[in-house]
């Protein structure tokens, strides 16, 4: 114990680099603007999609300004945005031998991007500087097959700073620290069986692929199994529950592309009312991985149905390294999915 009137040394920090924020117990600041703005330019440069006789290509990040910041606090990550983003872009029409015709430029401005609005995408402007044939078609490309994909660029980002941004390397070296400290006794979790309970959990963990993950949500709904089957393959509805545009075969083999075309797959088996089973992909999984939902309708009662779905192959994480895949995913189904099917066509029990 200390001298009255002195200070124990093992509980002075302030001679340390950190003596202000031990452990950061208080809040650590990190700003994120210029890490934010390099991420952007990655993203951004030379983005190429085509559509036919036409090519777009986003060129670079010709404008980033506003505010980013991520906030820690015992290890939490609560991440603080406004951004304003101007892309620019480049179209060209092309004849039948491949020669280029005529090229045309533009802009993408996404106005707003906050940490308030999360959950939805930003609002999109594109312009065109060209006001003939080929520069309104060449905008309506950018309108249907760029946006889509500046969009889920878009949402990379956002998940990046929800993970902690410049800062989640050092935040994972902490909990690998922290997980090894709190693992060396081998006693501890060890269950009436015997068993040890860490050993339990690793084993439910690792059932299906390596890597990959299964959903299972039971939702209900206050309607027939046969309303909620055809709304669930009608583009036109869903468009409108989802605000999103919408491309659904409903034949089996037909294709589909929905949330403005993030999510693509192929219906495998329709039972009227009663089963859909489908191929899923979205844009930002890795090349060739493939993901399949099974939703099956029960009517236990009159105007009610239960459904019970299984998302299976589910990776754990998305070509950019984002390891929330599959939380989103799951999110995706109650909220942007079921949630809205209550809300908009009054199925809510």
């Amino acid at each position: 114990m200390a001298k009255f009137g002195e200070g124990d040394k093992r509980w002075i920090v302030t001679e340390r680099a950190d003596g202000t924020n031990v452990h950061n117990w208080h809040w650590a600041e990190t700003n994120c603007l210029e890490w934010s703005r390099t991420f952007f330019r990655k993203l951004f440069a030379n983005v190429a999609v085509a559509d036919g006789d036409f090519s777009i290509t986003v060129k670079k990040v010709e404008k980033f300004d506003g505010e980013a910041y991520v906030n820690v606090r015992k290890g939490k990550v609560i991440p603080g945005y406004e951004i304003g983003v101007t892309l620019t872009w480049e179209g060209e029409e092309r004849g039948s031998d491949g020669e280029v015709l005529q090229k045309v430029n533009g802009s993408v401005e996404i106005p707003y991007i906050s940490d308030e609005n999360a959950d939805e995408d930003p609002e999109v402007r594109i312009t065109v500087k060209d006001s003939g044939e080929v520069g309104k078609r060449l905008k309506q490309v950018v309108v249907e097959k760029a946006k889509p994909v500046i969009l889920e660029k878009v949402r990379v980002w956002v998940e990046s700073m929800a993970q902690g941004g410049p800062v989640k390397d050092d935040l994972e070296a902490k909990k690998v620290v922290h997980q090894k400290n709190n693992g060396s006794n081998s006693n501890d979790n060890v269950n009436i069986n015997g068993n040890n309970e860490n050993d339990s959990k690793k084993n439910q963990k690792s059932e299906g692929k390596k890597g990959f993950k299964t959903i299972s949500l039971t939702e209900r709904f206050n309607c027939r199994a046969q309303d909620l089957f055809e709304i669930l393959l009608d583009e036109n509805r869903w468009r409108g529950f989802t605000q999103s545009s919408a491309k659904i075969s409903k034949e089996v083999g037909g294709e589909f592309s929905i949330f403005d075309g993030s999510v693509t797959g192929r219906n495998l088996e329709l039972q009227e009312g009663k089963l859909i089973v489908q191929r899923w992909r979205f844009g930002s999984w890795l090349d060739g991985i493939q993901s399949t939902v099974r939703i099956v309708f029960e009517e236990p009662e009159g105007g009610i149905t239960v459904v019970k779905l299984t998302h299976s192959d589910v990776p754990e994480e998305d070509r950019y390294g984002n390891a929330t895949v599959v939380e989103n995913t799951e999110r995706g189904w109650r909220d942007l999915i079921f949630q809205r099917i209550r809300a908009v066509f009054g199925f809510g029990i």
